[in-house]
């Protein structure tokens, strides 16, 4: 059974960069037809994708968030990471990354929600604050 874990600090200062890590534990972030996401939800807010990473490195990212938003790998560790740039208040939520069978439906239809049901694994999710 794959497990995933996110670990990061839970408080970044405004114009920061967020930095979070997911480590996958009962399967190769490196097997095929794995794709591996991180996906928000704010405070009294619906999820929202942030991007992820297949299992060759390729990498996909929301169009909002794209501009600040780095998804990386290291398959030694069996990890892959979030780094999110010039973070705002409006980035404070809980983060959590996630394993899935390709794309998730929110990555190819336009205003598509993200669902539970897209991902076979989640990770128990972190809370991040952004404050000075």
């Amino acid at each position: 059974q794959v497990q995933l874990q996110e670990s990061g600090p839970g408080l970044v200062k405004p114009s920061q960069t967020l930095s979070l890590t997911c480590t996958v534990s009962g399967g190769s972030i490196t097997a095929i037809v794995n794709y591996w996401s991180w996906i928000r939800q704010p405070p009294g807010k619906g999820l929202e994708w942030i991007g992820g990473i297949n299992w060759s490195g390729s990498t996909n990212y929301s169009p909002s968030l794209k501009s600040r938003t780095s998804i990386s790998r290291d398959t030694s560790k069996n990890q892959f990471t979030l780094q999110l740039s010039s973070v705002t208040p409006e980035d404070e939520a809980v983060y959590y990354c996630a394993r899935g069978r390709g794309l998730p439906p929110a990555a190819v239809v336009p205003g598509r929600a993200v669902e539970r049901a897209d991902f076979g694994s989640w990770g128990q999710g972190t809370q991040v604050t952004v404050s000075s």
